[in-house]
C-alpha cells in the first residue's frame, strides 16, 4: 500500500504500511544534530535514573502468547516490552520474543510497539531512529528507538501510527 505525502500528494509505491516518504528533509548535519540533542535528554533522563514505564509482566506476556494464532507454521511467543521515554519525544522500545523466523520478526514486534505507544500520547507519526538486534538461545531481542511527534516529522520516512498499528492487528502481532 503506497501513501501520499503532504506536501505534493505524490504516491510512494515503496512504503511499507503504515510508512509515509516526505519530500526532502534534514542534511546528514540535521540529523547529526538531532542526534546529539536527543542524546543529551538521554544522559539526562539516566542521571536521574527513569525505569520502563509498561514493561509486560510475565502473567500477561503468557496470555498474549497464548492468544497468538499460528500462520503458516510461524507460532511466535511475544515475551514483553519495556518502554522508556529518552527526551520528550524519543522513545527506546525492548522487546523479547520466541520463536522468531528472522530478525525482521522481531523489528516488526518493535515497530508495533512503536505505533500503539505512538496513539496512547495521542500523536499520529512515529520515525524509527535506530534497532539493535540480538539473538540469546531461541530468543531474540529488539532495543529500538523512535521519535513519535503529533505532525509529520521532518525526514525521509515515517510511520503513520494507526496504519501500523492496524496492520499489526491484521498479522496478530501484539501492541503495547
Amino acid at each position: 500500500m503506497s501513501n501520499p505525502t503532504p506536501s505534493d500528494g505524490a504516491v510512494t509505491p515503496r512504503a511499507m504500511p503504515g510508512q509515509r516518504v516526505a519530500a526532502g528533509g534534514p542534511s546528514g548535519r540535521g540529523r547529526a544534530l538531532a542526534l546529539v540533542a536527543g542524546l543529551s535528554g538521554i544522559a539526562l533522563l539516566a542521571a536521574c535514573g527513569q525505569e520502563p514505564i509498561a514493561p509486560l509482566g510475565a502473567e500477561q506476556a503468557a496470555r498474549r502468547a497464548a492468544t497468538t494464532p499460528a500462520r503458516d507454521g510461524f507460532s511466535p511467543v511475544y515475551l514483553d516490552v519495556a518502554t522508556r521515554l529518552m527526551d520528550t519525544n524519543l522513545v527506546n522500545f525492548q522487546v523479547r520474543m520466541r520463536g522468531a523466523r528472522h530478525a525482521g520478526d522481531v523489528e516488526d514486534y518493535a515497530r508495533c510497539a512503536a505505533g500503539q505507544y505512538t496513539l496512547i500520547r495521542g500523536y499520529e507519526y512515529a520515525q524509527h531512529v535506530r534497532t539493535n538486534l540480538a539473538k540469546d538461545g531461541g530468543i531474540w531481542k529488539a532495543d529500538a528507538v523512535y521519535t513519535v511527534s503529533p505532525s509529520f516529522p521532518a525526514g525521509s520516512v515515517a510511520l503513520r501510527a494507526s496504519e501500523v498499528v492496524k496492520d499489526c492487528r491484521d498479522k496478530g502481532i501484539p501492541t503495547v
